[in-house]
Parts: structure tokens; C-alpha cells; sequence
């Protein structure tokens, strides 16, 4: 009898606590505090090993009180920073980005398509496989977190998009030829 190991990488991926804005350095609001918190409440039970972070103070934050409890550092990836949709006003900023998940290669002015920032995170993900840690949270933003999702399931689009919560956290298991989604945040 032959035994087979079944190995497996799991990724908490999660979106950022409430924030003050969207621009690079917004901080948390009051609320996104106290959402940071039981973020570090809910994923202080699961054997993490590493933390890569967007470089956005928002994402930063929300997963501050988690490194503090487990002792680790944040790492920080460029890869996990927001998607750019756009650097030009858009009449209807949510049509536009609907239509990014319709046409995964659609790009307005200054942006970046669904295709190349869903690319960028996955990258991440890939090096995290290749890497010693089993258990890896990476903090990130909605729209990169859905687009991060939609490229282990075909079928994650922009209504899931739109059910996402401030903070959130799926976790994406990668077993031999195939990953395993499951959203696991408890809303408070």
C-alpha cells in the first residue's frame, strides 16, 4: 500500500478593516480599530507562519494587532497594493469596474485590467507555495481580493464584489491540482 501525503498551502486572504479614505496612507477609522482587533480575535486561533501585507497604511493596520499577538512581522508586497480602475474620472466608477470583470483585459486611462492585477496577485501566492510557511495571511483590498479569487474560481465576479464586508477573509486552500475557496470571516 502506497501512502499518499497530501500537501497542503493555505492562504487567509483578507481585505482591510473600515478606513478614512482611499488614497495610499488613509488610516483606520475608529470603527476599522475595533474591526482590527477581532480580525486579530478570529485568526489569533489558526496556526499562521507569515504575514504579507499590502504596503497601504489601511491594510497595514488592520493586520497589526494580529502580528503583534502571534509575534511576526508584516512583510509587505507591492503585489497586494489596490488595482488602479482608473486615473481619470469615471461618470459611473461601478459600471466601469463590472465591466472590467465582464472583459478581464478592459483598461481605462491610467488603470490596470482585471487580467494584469489578477496576474500580479497570484504571483504572490505562487511564491507563498514555494516557501516553508504552510499558513500565510496576505492583507489586500476588495477589488484585488475578489480579482485574486476569481483566479482560482471562474466564477467569482463582481456581485461577489459587492457582498464583500470591511474587514473580510476567504481562505484559499491549495491542494494537488486544485484550490479550495471558503469565505470564513464572521461578521460582528
Amino acid at each position: 500500500m502506497r501512502l499518499q501525503v497530501r500537501v497542503v498551502k493555505t492562504h487567509y486572504i483578507v481585505r482591510h478593516c473600515k478606513a478614512a479614505g482611499q488614497d495610499p496612507d488613509a488610516s483606520l477609522t475608529v470603527e476599522g480599530v475595533a474591526q482590527a482587533t477581532q480580525l486579530a480575535d478570529q485568526l489569533a486561533l489558526l496556526p499562521i507562519q507569515q504575514i504579507i501585507s499590502s504596503p497601504y497604511l489601511r491594510a497595514i493596520q488592520s493586520i497589526t494587532p494580529l502580528a503583534q499577538r502571534l509575534g511576526l512581522p508584516i512583510a509587505t508586497d507591492e503585489r497586494l497594493a489596490e488595482r488602479i480602475l482608473s486615473t481619470a474620472d469615471l461618470h459611473d466608477w461601478a459600471a466601469a469596474l463590472q465591466a472590467t470583470f465582464e472583459d478581464l483585459d478592459r483598461c481605462f486611462e491610467g488603470g490596470e485590467s482585471s487580467r494584469t492585477a489578477m496576474q500580479r496577485a497570484a504571483a504572490v501566492v505562487r511564491e507563498c507555495a514555494l516557501q516553508v510557511a504552510d499558513v500565510t495571511v496576505l492583507v489586500t483590498h476588495g477589488n484585488l481580493m475578489t480579482l485574486l479569487l476569481k483566479h482560482f474560481d471562474q466564477r467569482i465576479g463582481f456581485a461577489e464584489w459587492q457582498r464583500l464586508s470591511n474587514p473580510d477573509v476567504y481562505r484559499v486552500a491549495l491542494v494537488p491540482e486544485r484550490a479550495e475557496i471558503a469565505r470564513v470571516w464572521a461578521t460582528q
